[in-house]
């Protein structure tokens, strides 16, 4: 089938399209000159419905007659929400994606792309882990429920398969930062987090307080590369199995190093304390791109530094509207 689906023209409805991913999708279809002549984009937020609910999900499907499907909404929390939440996570989870895979099947979707975590992964593993190891035990004891509802993501799609066909997949993104960001210092993302926690730090003149000993490792990717590589997944990967979309091994780095490249992006100069009595998590989750490179062995990641620089210039200017 190649890229050329339908021959129609394509629909494509993205669910979660006002979040970080969902943002840097529309930034690439938008902005950079990755909307093809024969295609329509739809960027769904929750105000649009809630898809929980069946008869909403139903709803905005008929409403807009997707072709196709990105399917980036999830039920989020920080790590001590999800700690406290596991049944409210994978409940809540477990419908949405049924809701979105089982509407798509209903009304004829050539294809979903939907997005999986790298906290899925199975905690205790060999090293790096790739596409074939996801069910190999059990995921993080701290946000198992999430953890198990996106795996069935996985379950399912090879179900549709089997049962009729048809190419619904998923990607694996590792830690995905950028502009449009949650920027919480509770319950945001890691690296967006320190950088709020940084810029108020300056503010204030006082030092960051970072929470753990800063020596678990992750691979961050750039929310608008990621958005480049889902939209190749959607027109160009042909695959019922997932892949992973990361960095590669040796691009790895410290929460610590990470934060002394906000610092840096920030010009802060004041002190850094890091606090040993929080939680580390994993230690790491080291992934293989080996999968992504043998697609596409020339994609050129941003730089980290590039990356966390432009990220900070974003949340400087659009602090009032930033999720904090």
């Amino acid at each position: 089938m190649g890229s050329v689906n339908n021959a129609g023209p394509m629909r494509v409805l993205v669910t979660g399209g006002s979040g970080l991913v969902g943002k840097a999708i529309e930034h690439v279809v938008q902005e950079e000159g990755g909307k093809h002549e024969e295609e329509e984009w739809i960027f769904l937020s929750s105000k649009d419905a809630d898809l929980v609910d069946v008869g909403q999900t139903r709803a905005v499907f008929e409403k807009y007659r997707p072709t196709h499907v990105i399917h980036l909404a999830a039920k989020v929390g920080g790590l001590y929400l999800h700690m406290r939440e596991n049944l409210h996570f994978l409940r809540d989870n477990l419908k949405i994606n049924d809701n979105v895979l089982q509407t798509a099947h209903e009304m004829g979707v050539t294809k979903v792309v939907s997005c999986l975590s790298s906290c899925i992964f199975p905690d205790r593993t060999t090293y790096p882990i790739d596409e074939t190891m996801i069910h190999n035990g059990p995921p993080h004891d701290s946000n198992f429920g999430y953890s198990h509802a996106k795996r069935m993501i996985d379950v399912q799609n090879r179900a549709y398969f089997q049962q009729y066909g048809h190419r619904y997949t998923a990607v694996i993104p590792t830690n995905v930062f950028g502009p449009h960001d949650n920027f919480n210092i509770e319950n945001g993302h890691v690296l967006s987090a320190l950088v709020n926690k940084t810029y108020k730090a300056k503010k204030d003149g006082t030092p960051v307080n970072v929470w753990g000993s800063g020596s678990p490792r992750r691979q961050f990717i750039y929310s608008l590369d990621l958005g480049r590589l889902i939209v190749w997944v959607l027109r160009e990967y042909n695959e019922v199995d997932p892949i992973i979309l990361s960095v590669g091994e040796e691009e790895e780095v410290s929460i610590k190093e990470a934060v002394e490249m906000i610092a840096q992006s920030l010009d802060f100069k004041g002190k850094m304390l890091f606090d040993t009595t929080m939680s580390d998590g994993q230690m790491k989750k080291t992934a293989s791109n080996a999968k992504l490179r043998r697609y596409l062995p020339n994609f050129t990641f941003t730089p980290l530094q590039e990356a966390i620089k432009m990220t900070c210039d974003w949340f400087l200017a659009n602090y009032d509207i930033a999720r904090t």
